[in-house]
């Protein structure tokens, strides 16, 4: 099931105050109703569409929601992403650090550390002169502390410094 037809069989108030109630126990159209506050014949209409739907099922009980059909949906339409590296552990950690082109988490393990900044040591030209502010703007789009990145890319050796200029080493 895809989102949008969780939110089709939703989107009406009835349905909606209907599937409540059932989640909440109410499980009989009568219980329901009076939950809800909508009439039992209201609450019938909405229960098939539910029920046609794949939010509520029958159980032993009276009716019972399905409320994996909301794990299943955001799982179905969630994007594929796309590999950061070829290698699956490298990518693995890449793809925990990194989201929308942004690092969201900057390991504290050295060797996790510097995975991540030969990632971004990829945003620079072999043979290129970079100044510091052309390298501070390249870097303050990936995360809020640029600085510590251009200092990590110097250290672990894969931008040369000199004269305050930076080159790809």
């Amino acid at each position: 099931m895809q989102s949008v037809n969780l939110t089709g069989l939703l989107a009406e108030p009835e349905r909606l105050r209907t599937f409540a109630a059932i989640v909440l126990g109410a499980n009989q159209p009568e219980q329901i109703a009076t939950a809800a506050g909508l009439p039992v014949s209201t609450v019938r209409t909405a229960v098939r569409r539910l029920q046609v739907g794949g939010l509520v099922t029958t159980g032993p009980a009276g009716f019972e929601p399905v409320t994996d059909a909301f794990k299943t949906a955001a799982r179905a339409d969630r994007p594929e992403r796309e590999a950061l590296d070829d290698d699956p552990a490298v990518d693995a950690l890449l793809q925990a650090c990194i989201r929308d082109g942004r690092i969201t988490t900057m390991p504290t393990f050295p060797a996790k550390q510097k995975v991540v900044i030969g990632y971004l040591a990829r945003l620079f030209e072999p043979d290129r002169d970079y100044s510091e502010p052309e390298v501070n703007d390249i870097l303050r789009s990936w995360y809020h502390d640029y600085a510590t990145l251009r200092r990590f890319l110097v250290d672990w050796h894969f931008l040369n410094r000199e004269n305050g200029v930076y080159r790809k080493a």
